[in-house]
Protein backbone atom coordinates (compact mmCIF):
# COMPACT_ATOMS: atom_id res chain seq x y z
CA UNK A 1 0.00 0.00 0.00
CA UNK A 2 1.59 3.24 -1.12
CA UNK A 3 1.22 6.42 0.82
CA UNK A 4 1.44 9.78 -0.82
CA UNK A 5 3.13 12.38 1.31
CA UNK A 6 2.33 15.96 0.50
CA UNK A 7 5.15 18.37 1.17
CA UNK A 8 4.42 21.95 1.82
CA UNK A 9 6.22 24.00 -0.78
CA UNK A 10 7.54 27.37 0.27
CA UNK A 11 8.17 30.14 -2.19
CA UNK A 12 11.81 31.24 -1.67
CA UNK A 13 11.10 34.74 -3.00
CA UNK A 14 8.17 35.20 -0.61
CA UNK A 15 10.29 33.82 2.25
CA UNK A 16 13.08 36.28 1.43
CA UNK A 17 10.79 39.31 1.50
CA UNK A 18 9.12 38.00 4.63
CA UNK A 19 12.51 37.80 6.37
CA UNK A 20 13.32 41.37 5.30
CA UNK A 21 9.98 42.58 6.63
CA UNK A 22 10.58 40.83 9.94
CA UNK A 23 14.06 42.37 10.19
CA UNK A 24 12.80 45.95 9.77
CA UNK A 25 9.87 45.29 12.09
CA UNK A 26 12.19 44.08 14.87
CA UNK A 27 14.44 47.10 14.35
CA UNK A 28 11.46 49.43 14.76
CA UNK A 29 10.40 47.61 17.93
CA UNK A 30 13.96 47.93 19.29
CA UNK A 31 14.03 51.70 18.67
CA UNK A 32 10.57 52.19 20.18
CA UNK A 33 10.82 49.84 23.17
CA UNK A 34 14.51 49.88 23.96
CA UNK A 35 15.92 51.38 27.15
CA UNK A 36 18.52 54.14 27.28
CA UNK A 37 21.41 51.80 26.44
CA UNK A 38 19.61 50.47 23.35
CA UNK A 39 18.83 53.99 22.17
CA UNK A 40 22.41 55.02 22.89
CA UNK A 41 23.61 52.20 20.60
CA UNK A 42 22.03 54.15 17.74
CA UNK A 43 24.96 56.56 18.17
CA UNK A 44 27.60 54.49 19.98
CA UNK A 45 27.28 50.94 18.65
CA UNK A 46 28.73 49.25 21.72
CA UNK A 47 26.64 51.05 24.34
CA UNK A 48 24.08 48.25 24.66
CA UNK A 49 26.78 45.62 25.18
CA UNK A 50 28.62 47.73 27.73
CA UNK A 51 25.40 48.06 29.75
CA UNK A 52 25.06 44.24 29.82
CA UNK A 53 28.67 43.79 30.99
CA UNK A 54 29.88 42.57 27.57
CA UNK A 55 32.88 44.91 27.72
CA UNK A 56 35.10 43.34 25.04
CA UNK A 57 32.25 42.96 22.55
CA UNK A 58 31.14 46.55 23.17
CA UNK A 59 34.65 47.91 22.59
CA UNK A 60 35.13 45.85 19.39
CA UNK A 61 31.78 46.93 17.94
CA UNK A 62 32.52 50.58 18.75
CA UNK A 63 35.97 50.38 17.12
CA UNK A 64 34.37 48.83 14.04
CA UNK A 65 31.87 51.69 13.94
CA UNK A 66 34.68 54.24 14.11
CA UNK A 67 36.54 52.47 11.28
CA UNK A 68 33.40 52.47 9.12
CA UNK A 69 32.81 56.17 9.75
CA UNK A 70 36.43 57.06 8.93
CA UNK A 71 36.37 55.03 5.69
CA UNK A 72 33.04 56.54 4.65
CA UNK A 73 34.12 60.12 5.32
CA UNK A 74 37.67 59.89 3.94
CA UNK A 75 37.20 57.51 0.99
CA UNK A 76 33.58 56.49 0.46
CA UNK A 77 31.78 59.83 0.22
CA UNK A 78 34.29 61.46 -2.22
CA UNK A 79 33.90 58.54 -4.64
CA UNK A 80 30.14 58.17 -4.15
CA UNK A 81 29.75 61.90 -4.79
CA UNK A 82 31.36 61.53 -8.22
CA UNK A 83 29.56 58.31 -9.11
CA UNK A 84 26.72 60.06 -10.96
CA UNK A 85 29.13 61.70 -13.44
CA UNK A 86 32.14 59.33 -13.24
CA UNK A 87 34.40 62.36 -13.18
CA UNK A 88 34.54 65.78 -14.82
CA UNK A 89 38.24 66.70 -14.81
CA UNK A 90 40.30 65.18 -17.62
CA UNK A 91 44.00 64.43 -17.35
CA UNK A 92 46.14 67.33 -18.58
CA UNK A 93 49.54 68.94 -18.17
CA UNK A 94 49.35 72.19 -16.20
CA UNK A 95 52.16 74.68 -15.68
CA UNK A 96 53.10 75.04 -12.01
CA UNK A 97 54.58 78.51 -11.40
CA UNK A 98 56.09 77.37 -8.10
CA UNK A 99 58.21 74.59 -9.61
CA UNK A 100 58.24 76.22 -13.07
CA UNK A 101 57.44 72.84 -14.62
CA UNK A 102 54.51 71.25 -16.41
CA UNK A 103 52.82 68.84 -14.04
CA UNK A 104 49.86 66.50 -14.24
CA UNK A 105 46.74 68.08 -12.83
CA UNK A 106 44.48 66.57 -10.18
CA UNK A 107 42.41 64.62 -12.68
CA UNK A 108 39.53 62.18 -12.28
CA UNK A 109 39.90 58.49 -13.14
CA UNK A 110 36.49 57.21 -14.25
CA UNK A 111 37.39 53.57 -13.72
CA UNK A 112 38.56 54.13 -10.15
CA UNK A 113 35.50 56.27 -9.43
CA UNK A 114 33.23 53.50 -10.70
CA UNK A 115 35.13 50.76 -8.86
CA UNK A 116 35.50 52.48 -5.49
CA UNK A 117 32.13 54.17 -5.82
CA UNK A 118 30.33 50.83 -6.21
CA UNK A 119 32.41 49.24 -3.45
CA UNK A 120 31.84 52.18 -1.09
CA UNK A 121 28.13 52.31 -1.81
CA UNK A 122 27.78 48.58 -1.20
CA UNK A 123 29.93 48.89 1.92
CA UNK A 124 27.70 51.70 3.19
CA UNK A 125 24.52 49.67 2.63
CA UNK A 126 26.02 46.68 4.47
CA UNK A 127 27.19 48.95 7.30
CA UNK A 128 23.66 50.35 7.72
CA UNK A 129 22.18 46.86 7.83
CA UNK A 130 24.77 45.77 10.41
CA UNK A 131 24.01 48.90 12.44
CA UNK A 132 20.31 48.02 12.43
CA UNK A 133 21.10 44.40 13.35
CA UNK A 134 23.28 45.61 16.21
CA UNK A 135 20.43 47.70 17.65
CA UNK A 136 18.11 44.73 17.32
CA UNK A 137 20.59 42.45 19.10
CA UNK A 138 21.06 44.86 22.00
CA UNK A 139 17.27 45.01 22.40
CA UNK A 140 17.18 41.21 22.58
CA UNK A 141 19.83 41.34 25.30
CA UNK A 142 17.66 43.82 27.19
CA UNK A 143 14.64 41.50 26.97
CA UNK A 144 16.72 38.53 28.17
CA UNK A 145 18.00 40.53 31.12
CA UNK A 146 14.50 41.73 32.03
CA UNK A 147 13.24 38.12 31.88
CA UNK A 148 16.00 37.04 34.27
CA UNK A 149 17.73 34.89 31.66
CA UNK A 150 21.48 34.44 31.44
CA UNK A 151 23.31 36.91 29.20
CA UNK A 152 26.33 35.33 27.54
CA UNK A 153 29.75 36.80 28.11
CA UNK A 154 32.15 37.48 25.25
CA UNK A 155 34.04 34.28 26.09
CA UNK A 156 30.81 32.24 25.93
CA UNK A 157 29.89 33.80 22.58
CA UNK A 158 33.38 33.00 21.27
CA UNK A 159 33.09 29.39 22.43
CA UNK A 160 29.69 29.13 20.73
CA UNK A 161 31.23 30.33 17.43
CA UNK A 162 33.81 27.55 17.75
CA UNK A 163 31.33 24.84 18.75
CA UNK A 164 27.55 25.12 18.25
CA UNK A 165 27.80 27.82 15.58
CA UNK A 166 31.05 26.66 14.03
CA UNK A 167 29.33 26.22 10.64
CA UNK A 168 28.73 29.99 10.57
CA UNK A 169 32.40 30.59 11.33
CA UNK A 170 33.50 28.29 8.51
CA UNK A 171 31.09 29.85 6.02
CA UNK A 172 32.08 33.42 6.86
CA UNK A 173 35.36 33.45 4.91
CA UNK A 174 34.09 31.65 1.78
CA UNK A 175 31.05 33.95 1.63
CA UNK A 176 33.29 37.00 2.06
CA UNK A 177 35.57 35.69 -0.70
CA UNK A 178 32.63 35.14 -3.07
CA UNK A 179 31.38 38.67 -2.43
CA UNK A 180 34.80 40.28 -2.97
CA UNK A 181 36.05 38.22 -5.93
CA UNK A 182 32.80 37.28 -7.67
CA UNK A 183 29.88 39.52 -6.76
CA UNK A 184 31.66 42.89 -6.75
CA UNK A 185 33.46 42.40 -10.12
CA UNK A 186 30.14 41.23 -11.57
CA UNK A 187 28.39 44.38 -10.32
CA UNK A 188 31.15 46.58 -11.77
CA UNK A 189 30.92 44.74 -15.11
CA UNK A 190 27.17 45.29 -15.21
CA UNK A 191 27.71 48.99 -14.53
CA UNK A 192 30.24 49.25 -17.37
CA UNK A 193 27.54 48.02 -19.77
CA UNK A 194 25.72 51.33 -19.16
CA UNK A 195 28.78 53.51 -19.93
CA UNK A 196 30.76 54.47 -23.05
CA UNK A 197 33.97 52.79 -21.85
CA UNK A 198 35.90 51.94 -25.04
CA UNK A 199 39.20 52.73 -26.77
CA UNK A 200 38.07 56.34 -27.32
CA UNK A 201 37.33 56.77 -23.61
CA UNK A 202 40.24 55.02 -21.93
CA UNK A 203 41.13 56.12 -18.42
CA UNK A 204 43.22 57.68 -17.09
CA UNK A 205 43.85 59.73 -20.26
CA UNK A 206 40.12 60.16 -21.00
CA UNK A 207 36.90 60.04 -19.03
CA UNK A 208 33.91 57.84 -19.70
CA UNK A 209 30.35 58.42 -18.56
CA UNK A 210 26.88 56.95 -18.35
CA UNK A 211 24.93 56.36 -21.56
CA UNK A 212 21.96 54.41 -20.24
CA UNK A 213 20.59 51.68 -22.52
CA UNK A 214 22.40 52.89 -25.65
CA UNK A 215 24.79 49.91 -25.68
CA UNK A 216 21.93 47.41 -25.42
CA UNK A 217 20.22 49.14 -28.34
CA UNK A 218 23.45 48.87 -30.36
CA UNK A 219 23.64 45.13 -29.67
CA UNK A 220 20.30 44.59 -31.42
CA UNK A 221 20.85 47.20 -34.11
CA UNK A 222 22.15 46.70 -37.64
CA UNK A 223 23.09 49.59 -39.92
CA UNK A 224 25.88 50.66 -42.25
CA UNK A 225 28.06 51.69 -39.31
CA UNK A 226 26.75 49.49 -36.49
CA UNK A 227 26.62 45.73 -37.18
CA UNK A 228 26.42 44.35 -33.66
CA UNK A 229 22.85 43.14 -34.19
CA UNK A 230 23.84 41.16 -37.28
CA UNK A 231 26.83 39.66 -35.48
CA UNK A 232 25.06 38.95 -32.19
CA UNK A 233 22.26 36.79 -33.59
CA UNK A 234 24.60 34.72 -35.75
CA UNK A 235 27.08 34.14 -32.96
CA UNK A 236 24.28 33.37 -30.48
CA UNK A 237 22.79 30.80 -32.86
CA UNK A 238 26.18 29.09 -33.38
CA UNK A 239 26.86 29.21 -29.62
CA UNK A 240 23.65 27.31 -28.85
CA UNK A 241 24.16 24.85 -31.72
CA UNK A 242 27.73 24.25 -30.58
CA UNK A 243 26.66 23.76 -26.95
CA UNK A 244 24.08 21.14 -27.95
CA UNK A 245 26.43 19.28 -30.30
CA UNK A 246 29.47 19.45 -27.99
CA UNK A 247 27.48 18.30 -24.96
CA UNK A 248 25.48 15.44 -26.41
CA UNK A 249 28.12 14.03 -28.76
CA UNK A 250 30.60 13.64 -25.90
CA UNK A 251 27.87 12.50 -23.48
CA UNK A 252 26.47 9.70 -25.61
CA UNK A 253 29.90 8.94 -27.06
CA UNK A 254 31.30 8.44 -23.57
CA UNK A 255 28.39 6.19 -22.59
CA UNK A 256 28.71 4.07 -25.75
CA UNK A 257 32.47 3.77 -25.28
CA UNK A 258 32.01 2.73 -21.64
CA UNK A 259 29.43 0.11 -22.67
CA UNK A 260 31.75 -1.27 -25.34
CA UNK A 261 34.71 -1.51 -22.97
CA UNK A 262 32.61 -3.07 -20.18
CA UNK A 263 31.00 -5.58 -22.52
CA UNK A 264 31.67 -9.21 -21.59
CA UNK A 265 32.97 -9.92 -25.10
CA UNK A 266 35.59 -7.13 -24.96
CA UNK A 267 39.14 -8.33 -24.25
CA UNK A 268 41.88 -6.36 -22.50
CA UNK A 269 39.50 -3.95 -20.76
CA UNK A 270 42.26 -2.40 -18.61
CA UNK A 271 44.38 -1.70 -21.67
CA UNK A 272 41.55 0.14 -23.48
CA UNK A 273 40.73 2.21 -20.40
CA UNK A 274 44.41 3.08 -19.96
CA UNK A 275 44.74 4.24 -23.57
CA UNK A 276 41.79 6.61 -23.29
CA UNK A 277 42.79 7.85 -19.83
CA UNK A 278 46.26 8.60 -21.20
CA UNK A 279 44.71 11.17 -23.54
CA UNK A 280 43.33 13.00 -20.49
CA UNK A 281 46.79 13.26 -18.94
CA UNK A 282 47.96 15.51 -21.79
CA UNK A 283 47.05 19.18 -21.07
CA UNK A 284 44.13 20.23 -23.24
CA UNK A 285 45.82 23.32 -24.66
CA UNK A 286 48.73 21.17 -25.86
CA UNK A 287 46.36 18.77 -27.61
CA UNK A 288 44.42 21.61 -29.24
CA UNK A 289 47.54 23.41 -30.49
CA UNK A 290 48.89 20.18 -31.96
CA UNK A 291 45.59 19.44 -33.67
CA UNK A 292 45.49 22.98 -35.04
CA UNK A 293 48.79 22.31 -36.83
CA UNK A 294 47.63 18.82 -37.76
CA UNK A 295 44.56 20.17 -39.59
CA UNK A 296 46.24 23.23 -41.12
CA UNK A 297 45.95 23.82 -44.88
CA UNK A 298 49.43 22.34 -45.35
CA UNK A 299 49.26 20.03 -42.35
CA UNK A 300 49.51 16.26 -42.01
CA UNK A 301 45.79 15.67 -42.43
CA UNK A 302 45.67 17.50 -45.79
CA UNK A 303 48.82 15.77 -46.98
CA UNK A 304 47.34 12.38 -46.13
CA UNK A 305 43.98 13.19 -47.76
CA UNK A 306 45.70 14.41 -50.93
CA UNK A 307 47.86 11.28 -51.16
CA UNK A 308 44.94 8.85 -50.91
CA UNK A 309 42.68 10.86 -53.26
CA UNK A 310 40.14 12.23 -50.77
CA UNK A 311 40.95 15.84 -51.69
CA UNK A 312 40.43 15.15 -55.39
CA UNK A 313 37.14 13.36 -54.69
CA UNK A 314 35.84 16.35 -52.71
CA UNK A 315 36.83 18.65 -55.56
CA UNK A 316 34.85 16.54 -58.05
CA UNK A 317 31.85 16.52 -55.73
CA UNK A 318 32.04 20.32 -55.48
CA UNK A 319 32.54 20.30 -51.74
CA UNK A 320 35.80 22.27 -51.96
CA UNK A 321 37.26 24.65 -54.53
CA UNK A 322 40.87 24.54 -53.33
CA UNK A 323 43.63 21.97 -53.61
CA UNK A 324 43.37 21.31 -49.87
CA UNK A 325 40.54 20.68 -47.43
CA UNK A 326 39.92 23.91 -45.45
CA UNK A 327 39.48 22.16 -42.10
CA UNK A 328 39.96 25.35 -40.07
CA UNK A 329 39.69 28.13 -42.67
CA UNK A 330 36.19 27.64 -44.12
CA UNK A 331 33.10 28.45 -41.98
CA UNK A 332 31.31 25.13 -42.52
CA UNK A 333 34.41 22.91 -42.48
CA UNK A 334 35.78 24.70 -39.42
CA UNK A 335 32.59 24.15 -37.43
CA UNK A 336 32.51 20.47 -38.34
CA UNK A 337 36.20 20.06 -37.48
CA UNK A 338 35.80 21.82 -34.14
CA UNK A 339 32.91 19.54 -33.13
CA UNK A 340 34.86 16.41 -34.16
CA UNK A 341 37.98 17.51 -32.27
CA UNK A 342 35.89 18.27 -29.20
CA UNK A 343 34.53 14.72 -29.38
CA UNK A 344 38.07 13.37 -29.29
CA UNK A 345 39.00 15.63 -26.38
CA UNK A 346 35.80 15.18 -24.35
CA UNK A 347 34.77 11.54 -24.70
CA UNK A 348 37.45 10.09 -22.34
CA UNK A 349 36.12 12.17 -19.43
CA UNK A 350 32.58 10.95 -20.02
CA UNK A 351 33.83 7.38 -20.45
CA UNK A 352 35.27 7.42 -16.93
CA UNK A 353 32.11 8.93 -15.43
CA UNK A 354 29.85 6.54 -17.33
CA UNK A 355 31.96 3.54 -16.28
CA UNK A 356 31.46 4.36 -12.61
CA UNK A 357 27.72 4.92 -13.03
CA UNK A 358 27.15 1.77 -15.10
CA UNK A 359 28.81 -0.37 -12.45
CA UNK A 360 26.27 0.87 -9.91
CA UNK A 361 23.10 0.09 -11.85
CA UNK A 362 21.16 -2.44 -9.71
CA UNK A 363 21.50 -5.84 -11.34
CA UNK A 364 18.02 -6.74 -10.08
CA UNK A 365 16.52 -4.28 -12.55
CA UNK A 366 18.31 -5.87 -15.50
CA UNK A 367 17.48 -9.42 -14.37
CA UNK A 368 13.81 -8.53 -13.94
CA UNK A 369 13.76 -7.00 -17.41
CA UNK A 370 15.34 -10.13 -18.93
CA UNK A 371 12.77 -12.34 -17.20
CA UNK A 372 10.03 -10.17 -18.70
CA UNK A 373 11.53 -10.80 -22.14
CA UNK A 374 13.38 -7.51 -22.72
CA UNK A 375 16.29 -7.57 -25.15
CA UNK A 376 19.58 -5.68 -24.81
CA UNK A 377 18.32 -2.58 -26.62
CA UNK A 378 15.16 -2.41 -24.51
CA UNK A 379 17.21 -2.72 -21.32
CA UNK A 380 19.47 0.09 -22.54
CA UNK A 381 16.48 2.27 -23.46
CA UNK A 382 14.33 1.66 -20.37
CA UNK A 383 16.91 1.09 -17.60
CA UNK A 384 20.44 2.14 -18.52
CA UNK A 385 19.74 5.55 -20.06
CA UNK A 386 17.08 6.67 -17.51
CA UNK A 387 19.49 5.73 -14.73
CA UNK A 388 22.34 7.60 -16.45
CA UNK A 389 20.17 10.69 -16.92
CA UNK A 390 19.09 10.52 -13.28
CA UNK A 391 22.64 10.28 -11.92
CA UNK A 392 24.48 12.48 -14.42
CA UNK A 393 21.69 14.99 -15.07
CA UNK A 394 23.27 17.80 -13.00
CA UNK A 395 26.63 17.15 -14.69
CA UNK A 396 24.93 17.30 -18.10
CA UNK A 397 23.44 20.71 -17.30
CA UNK A 398 26.72 22.12 -16.00
CA UNK A 399 28.57 20.70 -19.00
CA UNK A 400 26.10 22.39 -21.36
CA UNK A 401 26.71 25.70 -19.59
CA UNK A 402 30.45 25.10 -19.67
CA UNK A 403 30.30 24.48 -23.44
CA UNK A 404 28.51 27.80 -23.93
CA UNK A 405 31.61 29.34 -22.32
CA UNK A 406 34.11 26.88 -23.84
CA UNK A 407 36.83 29.35 -24.70
CA UNK A 408 39.76 26.96 -25.14
CA UNK A 409 38.50 24.74 -27.96
CA UNK A 410 37.31 27.56 -30.22
CA UNK A 411 40.09 30.07 -29.58
CA UNK A 412 43.11 27.75 -29.56
CA UNK A 413 42.01 25.93 -32.72
CA UNK A 414 41.20 29.04 -34.79
CA UNK A 415 43.34 31.89 -33.48
CA UNK A 416 45.68 33.21 -36.22
CA UNK A 417 44.25 30.56 -38.56
CA UNK A 418 40.68 31.51 -39.36
CA UNK A 419 39.89 34.81 -41.09
CA UNK A 420 36.34 35.90 -41.72
CA UNK A 421 35.27 37.12 -45.14
CA UNK A 422 31.99 38.57 -43.85
CA UNK A 423 32.54 42.31 -43.61
CA UNK A 424 29.60 42.83 -41.27
CA UNK A 425 31.06 40.34 -38.81
CA UNK A 426 34.53 41.84 -39.18
CA UNK A 427 33.15 45.32 -38.47
CA UNK A 428 32.04 44.07 -35.05
CA UNK A 429 35.24 42.04 -34.43
CA UNK A 430 33.29 38.79 -34.85
CA UNK A 431 33.89 35.59 -36.78
CA UNK A 432 31.59 32.82 -37.95
CA UNK A 433 33.18 30.33 -35.58
CA UNK A 434 33.13 32.62 -32.54
CA UNK A 435 31.14 31.83 -29.42
CA UNK A 436 29.76 34.69 -27.35
CA UNK A 437 32.65 34.28 -24.91
CA UNK A 438 35.36 34.36 -27.61
CA UNK A 439 33.66 37.34 -29.26
CA UNK A 440 33.66 39.07 -25.88
CA UNK A 441 37.38 38.32 -25.53
CA UNK A 442 38.17 39.76 -28.96
CA UNK A 443 36.25 42.93 -28.17
CA UNK A 444 38.28 43.47 -25.01
CA UNK A 445 41.76 42.26 -26.00
CA UNK A 446 41.82 43.55 -29.57
CA UNK A 447 39.36 46.46 -29.72
CA UNK A 448 39.23 47.55 -26.06
CA UNK A 449 35.46 47.84 -26.43
CA UNK A 450 34.67 47.16 -22.79
CA UNK A 451 31.14 48.57 -22.93
CA UNK A 452 29.91 46.10 -25.57
CA UNK A 453 31.88 43.27 -23.99
CA UNK A 454 30.03 43.93 -20.73
CA UNK A 455 26.68 43.88 -22.54
CA UNK A 456 27.58 40.55 -24.15
CA UNK A 457 28.71 39.24 -20.74
CA UNK A 458 25.27 40.07 -19.34
CA UNK A 459 23.64 38.25 -22.28
CA UNK A 460 25.83 35.17 -21.66
CA UNK A 461 24.80 35.19 -18.02
CA UNK A 462 21.10 35.44 -18.92
CA UNK A 463 21.34 32.59 -21.44
CA UNK A 464 23.19 30.32 -19.00
CA UNK A 465 20.87 31.19 -16.10
CA UNK A 466 17.67 30.53 -18.06
CA UNK A 467 18.91 27.22 -19.46
CA UNK A 468 20.27 26.08 -16.08
CA UNK A 469 17.10 26.93 -14.16
CA UNK A 470 14.88 25.28 -16.76
CA UNK A 471 17.03 22.16 -16.97
CA UNK A 472 17.35 21.68 -13.21
CA UNK A 473 13.63 22.24 -12.74
CA UNK A 474 13.00 19.53 -15.34
CA UNK A 475 15.48 17.12 -13.74
CA UNK A 476 14.28 17.37 -10.13
CA UNK A 477 10.55 17.22 -10.73
CA UNK A 478 8.86 13.90 -10.02
CA UNK A 479 9.91 11.16 -7.63
CA UNK A 480 12.69 9.37 -9.48
CA UNK A 481 14.61 8.33 -6.36
CA UNK A 482 12.22 5.44 -5.63
CA UNK A 483 12.54 4.10 -9.18
CA UNK A 484 16.22 3.23 -8.80
CA UNK A 485 16.28 2.18 -5.15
Amino acid sequence: MSKSIEKKKTNPVAGFFSAIGTFFKEFGEAVAGGDGAVKASLIVAGAGYLKRKQIIKGILVTLLEIAVILYTVMIGIPYIGKLHTLGTVERAMVYNPTTMKNEVNDYDNSLLILLFGVISLSFLVVAILLWMANVRNTYRLQKRAEAGKHVNTFKEDLNAMLNDKFHFTLLAFPVLGVIIFNVMPLVVMICIAFTNYDQNHMPPAQLFGWVGLANFKSLFQTSLTVTFGYTFWRILAWTLIWAVLATFTTYFGGIILALLINNKLTKFKKMWRTLFVASISVPQFVTLLLLRNFFANNGIANTFCANIGITGLFQKLGWISTNYIPFLTDPVWAKITIVVINIWVGIPYLMLIATGVLMNIPEELKESAKIDGANAFQIFKSITMPYMFFITGPYLVTQFTANINNFNVIYLLTQDVYTTTDQKLAASSGKEIDLLVTWLYRLTSEQYNYKMASVIGICVFIVCAVITLFAFNFLIKGDKEETFQ
